[in-house]
């Protein structure tokens, strides 16, 4: 009799707990498919770049479900979108509280995944908190050495903060030159570092940006974008910094813009950019250094002027061309 009774009680267990296992799985099914509804409806405002409704459907969406890493990840990125840095209000500072808040959990429930580390990072950037964003950008390095953007992703971020710290110029140089070791016969590694060692300040490094260059076009000897990047970068040098370079030094930047640019409209003669900047070059560089000069080089400047009217014009109308043959298409 006993173990009779013990049967049936153990049946009448048995059929409670299935019961309230079927209740909580109803419940756990409903409040994902509600989670779900409120986490689309955030993605729809996040897409349109309305941060603060999207805020309110994420933490409904999370409200449901709060193992929804994507909520999370997304929620952090609303505040961070919402957040200005360095303005010093107490509202500005609960948005970045926020958005690190909601990047940490998702950062905790998926420790490995690449976007979630950067973003994370970045908002110590945005912060200016330089170790704790150093320490997830070089975290990105480690998982995914052979990803060559992460090289550049890094070597910014040290960029941004030589002008404060003198050793983290050699930082950001070593990641440029780790760049182009992984991959040397990629083009657009020797672009960056030749723009970093331009950009360098007070004075930039120009010997090691044209060594660099000069690098590129021997991987591009026919690329016209090559020859233009390489020309608008002379100038620009030569003209920004007229008051710290030699006279000599300028000339020589001078000349070298001109020759990349008349190499580019030799590659493509279509480029109408490639003669504005040679108007700009006679204008502000050639005629400043040659001032005894300064009549026949405007004359100069204005005839690469009329060039560039004259192909912009072309170009503009090619253009129209093409989207009305495309629409014409679609007609069909």
């Amino acid at each position: 009799m006993f173990r009779k009774g013990s049967n049936t009680i153990l049946i009448v267990l048995l059929a409670l707990a299935i019961i309230f296992i079927s209740t909580n799985c109803e419940k756990l099914r409903v409040g994902k498919l509600k989670s779900n509804y409120f986490f689309s409806r955030a993605n729809k405002y996040f897409s349109d770049g309305r941060y603060r409704d999207a805020i309110e459907e994420y933490e409904k969406a999370l409200g449901y479900n709060s193992d929804l890493v994507e909520a999370y990840r997304f929620l952090g990125e609303s505040y961070k979108n919402l957040y200005k840095p360095g303005v010093e209000t107490p509202d500005n500072q609960e948005k970045a509280e926020k958005a690190l808040d909601a990047l940490t959990k998702a950062y905790e429930f998926d420790p490995m995944n690449n976007e979630i580390i950067q973003s994370l990072g970045d908002m110590y950037d945005m912060m200016r908190n330089f170790e704790e964003a150093e320490k997830l950008f070089l975290k990105v390095l480690d998982m995914e050495p052979t990803n060559m953007e992460n090289y550049y992703v890094v070597a910014g971020f040290y960029k941004r903060y030589a002008g404060e710290r003198e050793e983290l110029k050699a930082k950001a140089e070593s990641m440029y030159l780790r760049r182009i070791e992984l991959d040397p016969e990629t083009p657009q590694g020797y672009a960056y570092i030749a723009q970093f060692y331009s950009s360098i300040t007070p004075v930039p490094m120009l010997e090691k940006s044209n060594y660099f260059q000069e690098m590129r076009i021997k991987l591009e000897p026919d690329n016209a974008l090559t020859w233009y990047t390489l020309g608008v970068n002379r100038f620009s040098i030569a003209y920004r910094l007229q008051n710290i370079l030699s006279r000599e030094e300028r000339i020589k930047l001078g000349e070298g813009s001109e020759k990349a640019l008349l190499k580019a409209i030799e590659l493509d003669p279509s480029h109408p950019d490639s003669y504005a900047y040679m108007k700009i070059l006679y204008i502000n560089v050639f005629a400043r250094l040659y001032p005894e000069r300064e009549d026949r080089l405007t004359r100069e400047a204005d005839r690469w002027g009329e060039k560039f009217q004259e192909t912009r014009k072309r170009q503009v109308e090619r253009r129209r061309l093409e989207q009305e043959l495309l629409r014409g298409t679609e007609r069909r």
